[in-house]
């Protein structure tokens, strides 16, 4: 495990969790990199950031809210209604200072408060200002996603923060905007910012809302009853406001002749980061992670090495933090390629043994994170299977997804399967798929089968 505690950056942790043996040839390496950050060493890095940290309030932050205004917001009427209480309630939790706007959403995007183009800097008068304005949120037209991020975007890009972040609703399908464009905004804006989306009701698409919250690198959950939307969008806020340092990167080097097969968030929910690798020097790459607050994740590093004898070892892969570093400073950690690196880093090691029982072992985290993903595969490809009519291979995916939940002590899951499936023998996998099933329930295990549980180190 290595660490950083100077107060002028993050203090955040790095441990590694593998079995380094190797048979004769052997060349897969897998580990699963645990990063913890703590709350009193984010708040140092938030302050080297532009602005910085707001005296006594925590980091300087940008926050949007979209709304979805489109017709069917209004069937039924309360629906809306939930939404602008929603918003309200979001709007109440902001830190004094944040920067802030509200924006309606339909087959256009409108700004609702404070307008202008602008952002309002949360207070007593503005917060006040921005409820009064929701009043005016009405419901007719379409729905293009795209419009209101690219909106978002363009508010949020002049702030001088530390964090921008954005909390998306909607209630219907992207009908008026082609997939193609929708996902060029979501290229456009990764990196940009951060955003959660929320699903109201379930006439929407899970695979479009997971979509924004994945290459946005937030959150996406289903809220299947309105009257539960301030809630959600309370702790939504919340979790934004906790946020302490912005664009946080995780840095792989492997040695000449090794690569990177995979790098999976696989805790608190399985994200796959393999493919928005940047490159970042001689055999390094950048893997996007967000920003964190007070909090921990696992991932899953895979590595392919070149083959090599009995009684070799080598240096698989270091794993390192990177946070941006604020133009025109310098000092302790920095890269020189416009990032610092706070000190914690992980190794990760490849042994060749003729030791059977060592070489053949498998992690026991390593175990549990590849059977989390494979979880989350066969929920996926079983719902796919159910809607096709293949009722054969849905029930055997399924089947394997309870067996997996029950192994891994995936509570939470197991409960959403029992309601798709009649649990015959969990542990053996076997189950019936039943009859009738409520849509909420099935969109609510699909949206949420990428959460995970821990596992005990």
């Amino acid at each position: 495990m290595a660490n950083f505690s100077k107060s002028n950056a993050p203090q955040f942790s790095v441990d590694v969790y593998q079995n380094e043996y190797l048979p004769e040839g052997g060349r897969e390496v897998n580990a699963v990199v645990t990063v913890t950050a703590t709350g009193g060493g984010t708040r140092g890095a938030a302050a080297a950031a532009p602005h910085g940290y707001e005296p006594g309030r925590g980091p300087s932050a940008a926050v949007v809210i979209m709304v979805d205004c489109s017709g069917s917001m209004d069937h039924p009427p309360a629906k809306m209604r939930n939404a602008r209480d929603a918003t309200a309630a979001a709007v109440d939790t902001l830190r004094d200072g944040v920067h802030f706007a509200v924006v309606g959403g339909t087959h256009v995007a409108t700004e609702v408060y404070p307008g202008g183009g602008r952002l309002a800097v949360a207070g007593t008068t503005t917060r006040a200002q921005a409820k009064q304005a929701l009043h005016r949120l009405s419901a007719g037209g379409g729905t293009a996603i795209g419009t209101w991020l690219r909106l978002a975007d363009r508010l949020l890009s002049p702030a001088d923060v530390a964090i921008r972040h954005g909390i998306l609703l909607t209630d219907g399908r992207n009908e008026h905007e082609s997939p193609e464009d929708l996902r060029a905004t979501l290229d456009t804006c990764a990196g940009r910012f951060t955003c959660d989306a929320r699903g109201v009701g379930t006439d929407w698409d899970v695979k479009e809302v997971t979509a924004v919250a994945s290459a946005l690198l937030g959150t996406a959950d289903i809220v299947a009853d309105p009257a539960g939307l301030a809630a959600d969008f309370t702790r939504m806020m919340e979790t934004a406001m906790g946020k302490e340092v912005a664009d946080v990167a995780l840095r792989v080097w492997t040695p000449a002749g090794a690569s990177i097969r995979f790098l999976k968030q696989v805790a608190p929910a399985v994200e796959d980061l393999t493919g928005r690798r940047t490159e970042a020097g001689p055999r390094a790459g950048d893997y996007p992670t967000g920003a964190w607050g007070d909090e921990s994740r696992d991932y899953h590093l895979c590595v392919e090495v070149p083959a090599a004898g009995v009684g070799r070892e080598m240096l698989a892969a270091r794993v390192s933090l990177v946070v941006p570093q604020p133009a025109g400073t310098s000092g302790s950690g920095s890269t020189g390629d416009g990032v610092r690196n706070p000190g914690a880093q992980g190794l990760v090691r490849a042994v060749w043994t003729d030791d059977v029982a060592a070489s053949t072992s498998i992690n026991p985290q390593v175990a549990h994170y590849t059977g989390q993903a494979e979880l989350a595969q066969a929920i996926r490809q079983g719902l796919e299977r159910r809607k096709a009519g293949d009722i054969d291979g849905a029930t055997a995916k399924l089947g394997r997804a309870v067996q997996l939940a029950g192994a891994s002590g995936n509570a939470d899951t197991a409960k959403l399967l029992a309601k798709v499936v009649d649990v015959v023998d969990a542990a053996a996998g076997t189950v019936r798929l039943k009859a009738k099933v409520a849509e909420a329930d099935e969109m609510t295990l699909e949206t949420r089968s990428t959460k995970t549980v821990r596992v005990k180190k």
